[in-house]
């Protein structure tokens, strides 16, 4: 279970955390993650993002601190903005996509509160990836449902199969062809 710890918001600003937490209404909260799926699949989609970004406009950035509101600091596994978005040390400006990777101990509740925060703030969509699973789901004004064949982003290029996703995954545990 992930830890907290309350602090002034100047202090979380100016704090270098490893790995960076995220700060809801003054409390330091702890993100589950390291585990060599999350990681995978992480890289996955920061190298097919940033491969296609020029194509599809926009820019990657893993773990970015996003301000969704002024009580509230997320860190995103990945965001990303539109290319033409204002460049920011700290996300201000509505990104448009924020994928969360789930890690053994997260939970859907938790999960929900994270994009209902991100969709609030104006984030477009929101994908939701599970590497235990092998799932993948959308989350946007019209609610969460699965992604069974594609993830996508409405009104851009922006296109990636779910089974790609977890190829690499699948070979390193020894799931390749299953």
């Amino acid at each position: 279970m992930a830890a907290s710890t309350l602090i002034p918001l100047q202090e979380y600003l100016e704090t270098s955390y490893r790995p960076d937490r995220d700060w809801i209404d003054g409390e330091v909260k702890e993100r589950n993650m390291g585990e060599g799926q999350h990681a995978n699949v992480q890289g996955f989609f920061t190298r097919v993002i940033g491969n296609h970004a020029i194509e599809w406009q926009v820019r990657v950035y893993p773990e970015q601190r996003v301000q969704t509101s002024a009580k509230h600091y997320r860190i995103p596994d990945i965001c990303v903005t539109r290319r033409s978005a204002p460049f920011e040390a700290i996300v201000h400006t509505p990104p448009l996509l924020c994928i969360e990777i789930l890690s053994r101990e997260d939970r859907m509740s938790e999960m929900q509160e994270r994009v209902e925060d991100y969709l609030g703030m104006g984030v477009e969509i929101v994908w939701l990836v599970d590497p235990r699973r092998r799932k993948a789901f959308v989350s946007d004004a019209q609610g969460l449902r699965e992604a069974v064949e594609e993830l996508t982003v409405p009104g851009t290029a922006i296109r990636v199969a779910v089974t790609e996703a977890f190829a690499e995954l699948d070979e390193l545990e020894g799931k390749a062809g299953a």
